[in-house]
């Protein structure tokens, strides 16, 4: 089986003029599909580094990045957000969504950006909205929303283009524990149904809901 995800002897080091800043260093990593994956590590270990490198939003300075047994060493700024677009879907602690723009209307439009035709984009978004459980807040604007469910709009937004993988930042991390619980049964039903989720967090009780957990220090994996 070839996995979702490689990275490959993958090292980022910021010229920051005078010194330079190794924020991650070899890093091996492999991820199949169907996979619940917990990235773990406290501030400054480099999972945010390396996360934004998984989710191809910035480049190493060495290694590879190979998505679905494609190289995306090389590839344009176009191609990467291509591949963002259709192959990754992004989860953030502050949601990222357009705050006077309705939930059907954030969730379509990651589709804008696809090859799915425009007469599918509104069964496409109702179906996943309805995943979550959001079907009657359709018309509601995202600034009318509850955190809990923002975060719901933004699982949603993650999965409209049917991704190879989900990528969550602390996606709890703005919630109270019963709705950060809720949100984590979202990811937990998705996971059961074969979608492939990578969880970045610094929390180990939230790591606990993965099957595999990889742990970061000082920019390397040492677990």
């Amino acid at each position: 089986m070839t996995p979702v995800l490689q990275a490959q002897n993958v090292s980022k080091i910021y010229d920051m003029g005078s010194t330079k800043i190794e924020a991650l260093m070899g890093i091996d990593i492999e991820i199949n599909k169907g996979e619940f994956v917990a990235i773990v590590g406290k501030s400054g270990s480099g999972k945010s580094t390396l996360m934004h490198i998984l989710g191809l939003l910035d480049t190493p300075t060495d290694g590879e990045i190979i998505l679905n047994g494609v190289n995306t060493k090389g590839m344009t700024e176009k191609q990467l957000a291509q591949v963002r677009n259709e192959e990754i879907g992004f989860v953030f602690q502050s949601f990222n969504l357009l705050q006077r723009t309705t939930v059907l209307d954030n969730v379509i439009l990651p589709l804008k950006y696809s090859k799915v035709p425009g007469s599918e984009w509104e069964r496409k978004a109702k179906e996943v909205i309805e995943i979550v459980g959001l079907q009657n807040r359709l018309k509601n604007k995202s600034n009318e929303l509850s955190g809990g469910q923002k975060q719901r709009v933004a699982i949603a937004r993650a999965m409209v283009n049917d991704p190879s993988m989900i990528l969550a930042d602390e996606p709890t991390g703005n919630l109270d524990t019963k709705t950060g619980d809720e949100i984590v049964n979202n990811f937990l039903k998705l996971n059961s149904q074969g979608k492939t989720i990578i969880l970045v967090t610094h929390d180990d009780d939230l790591a606990k809901i993965a099957q595999r957990k990889i742990v970061l220090k000082d920019g390397r994996i040492v677990k």
